[in-house]
């Protein structure tokens, strides 16, 4: 299979190396939390642990998300049968909130941010716009590239950031800093060797 690394149980796309990326929310305006046709991924443990946070980020969420949440929980089982945020109207996450510049934010990122949650976010939206899947014998780690996202690539480009570098702190939460010091020593080895191919 072509365009893969393998580090562990781990298959790693190059897109992760080959691609740069850094979020710039004054173009995509949090565009990745009100778009798409499902909810954030939710681990077993991350549900719980909203469910018991909810009392805290209540007060934070929109009336129509309390609605939401009242009416549905704060997860559901979509068609690929992964456990996901609700949403609103059927786009938006229900703890997505916008601030005073119409910015699409993370309720819980800003809660935990103010300390008044010790949860940062799901792994899932800290690793956007990366994707694990886990299949029976290895977990693919693939880059979900979208056109919400094009401003985000032309200013990775500019800052010379590949994409594996901006999400080193998600990367070394999910796998660990012994997996991330692998993918860090194999992406220089490759951008390396690519590069001394382009220019013999």
């Amino acid at each position: 299979m072509r365009g893969l690394l393998q580090i562990d149980d781990t298959l790693v796309s190059l897109d992760l190396m080959e691609r740069t990326f850094a979020c710039d929310l004054a173009l995509c305006r949090g565009a990745c939390c009100i778009e798409g046709d499902s909810g954030a991924p939710l681990e077993k443990a991350e549900f719980d642990t909203l469910q018991h946070l909810l009392p805290a980020l209540w007060d934070d969420l929109s009336p129509a998300a309390q609605d939401v949440v009242r009416r549905s929980g704060i997860a559901f089982i979509d068609v690929e049968g992964d456990v996901v945020t609700t949403l609103v109207d059927g786009r938006d996450c229900i703890f997505a909130c916008r601030d005073a510049d119409g910015i699409c934010r993370c309720t819980i990122e800003k809660a935990c941010r103010q300390g008044r949650i010790p949860f940062l976010k799901p792994v899932s939206c800290h690793l956007y716009p990366v994707r694990v899947t886990r299949y029976k014998t290895f977990t693919a780690v693939n880059y979900n590239r979208w056109k919400i996202c094009r401003a985000a690539e032309t200013a990775g480009n500019r800052l010379h950031l590949p994409l594996y570098r901006f999400l080193r702190e998600p990367l070394v939460r999910r796998f660990g800093a012994a997996w991330y010091e692998q993918l860090d020593f194999c992406a220089g080895e490759y951008l390396k060797q690519k590069q001394q191919t382009a220019h013999p």
